[in-house]
């Protein structure tokens, strides 16, 4: 049955839609009458010589993609949905040095060797040291007068420090990071005006600030991650580039994805004042999971198929490429109660905010949740008057649900 609330040329990545909204009435009704619809484009569009992407909304199809490897690939086209149109193909096939955009076995070996970096001890480790530095952080936006900015105030501040702890990158340098990593992901955006060609210089600039790092720590070991990463590679470890990689993805995994959380959960118990509240008076373990399901930072990644296969009954061709819209996915009622409604109680909650399972489930997903918990008791402690001052502004882009603005006050 053909979707009749979609109209011909309606585009799910199209980075205009995400700048005004998240379809979420969309995806119900694609879920409903058509889970997997073929969603055509116009050849370059999106970076790909291709004619469009299968669009899939529902949470079981999310997962079994997510969870099938050999028949849906990371690395053909890689995980990003939709680049520029003036993208060159070398530039698209460079990025499958990135973890995120590898197959097993590659995959396999390099996730083995960097999860090392995200033991359940290594995060305990980080705990009190990224409690002292939310209550910090906090503490600083408390002292503002007036409105300011949650997202460049406090929801960025966490992440980047986490970031800087884990890999030992000096706290003055997280600026950098910063910038770097705002720079990689803004290109649809036209008040960054940012091209192509400033998001791959940027992305040098992470990789050789952390090939520098490698380099350092092979000459002179030190007792930290890197070390344990990239020291002895006759034992396995990344080689440096491979380790640049790895900061890149961090970059974007780390930073931008809880950034984003953060600042969406901001917003949704600002405009949810009973669940603000509850989470000050109880502290609910299940809120930070609520969090990023109702946030979803990436609205959507894709795999290739590498053979013809089929989901949910649609025949899809080899070389098909396949839209996984985690938001659709984490709206899904076959899987949640009340699926719009903002509840930190949830429990269970099977969102697919970390991925859909399988190879790609997120690494850090216990820092994310660290983080995530850290920041608001720290806000709810410090700052439990805190409102809304403006309507969020939203980032433009193809597959980020994110937020560049949002202004609060303390009174």
């Amino acid at each position: 049955m053909h979707c009749p609330a979609l109209p011909d040329g309606f585009d799910l990545t199209d980075p205009d839609l995400l700048h005004h909204r998240v379809p979420l009435p969309e995806f119900a009704e694609l879920r409903r009458a058509e889970p997997v619809r073929w969603i055509p484009q116009p050849h370059g569009l999106a970076g790909f010589a291709d004619a469009g992407y299968w669009a899939v909304t529902r949470h079981a199809d999310v997962k079994y993609v997510s969870t099938h490897p050999e028949l849906f690939s990371s690395t053909l086209n890689t995980a990003i949905i939709r680049f520029n149109e003036h993208i060159e193909r070398d530039a698209i096939d460079a990025q499958r040095l990135i973890l995120l955009n590898m197959d097993p076995p590659e995959h396999t070996r390099v996730r083995q060797i960097v999860q090392r970096g995200f033991t359940p001890r290594s995060i305990r480790a980080l705990e009190e040291r990224l409690r002292t530095r939310a209550e910090e952080i906090v503490s600083a936006a408390r002292a503002r007068s007036g409105a300011f900015d949650f997202v460049t105030e406090v929801a960025c501040e966490l992440p980047l420090q986490a970031i800087a702890e884990l890999i030992g990158v000096p706290q003055e340098d997280r600026s950098k990071i910063f910038d770097w990593s705002n720079k990689m992901i803004a290109y649809d955006d036209p008040e960054y005006a940012i091209t192509e060609e400033v998001g791959a210089e940027s992305a040098a600039e992470i990789i050789a600030y952390a090939m520098n790092m490698a380099a350092e720590r092979k000459r002179c070991p030190a007792h930290d991650i890197v070390t344990t990463l990239v020291a002895a590679e006759d034992e396995g470890n990344l080689n440096s580039d491979e380790f640049g990689f790895f900061v890149l993805m961090l970059a974007v995994a780390g930073n931008e994805t809880t950034r984003n959380a953060i600042t969406h959960g901001m917003h949704a118990f600002l405009a949810h004042p009973e669940q603000w509240e509850l989470f000050r008076r109880e502290r609910p373990a299940t809120t930070a999971e609520e969090i990023v399901r109702w946030a979803t930072p990436v609205n959507a990644f894709q795999r290739t198929a590498t053979q013809n296969t089929e989901l949910a009954g649609v025949p899809i061709r080899k070389g098909d490429r396949v839209g996984l819209f985690y938001a659709s996915a984490n709206h899904d009622p076959d899987v949640f109660t009340d699926p719009d409604t903002f509840d930190i109680t949830r429990d269970p909650n099977p969102h697919l905010g970390f991925g859909g399972g399988g190879p790609h489930f997120c690494l850090g997903k216990s820092l994310a949740i660290l983080e995530i918990d850290l920041i608001f008791g720290a806000i709810a402690d410090a700052m439990p008057g805190l409102r809304l001052a403006d309507a969020p502004r939203r980032l433009r882009s193809a597959w980020i649900n994110g937020v560049k603005e949002l202004r609060v006050t303390t009174g």
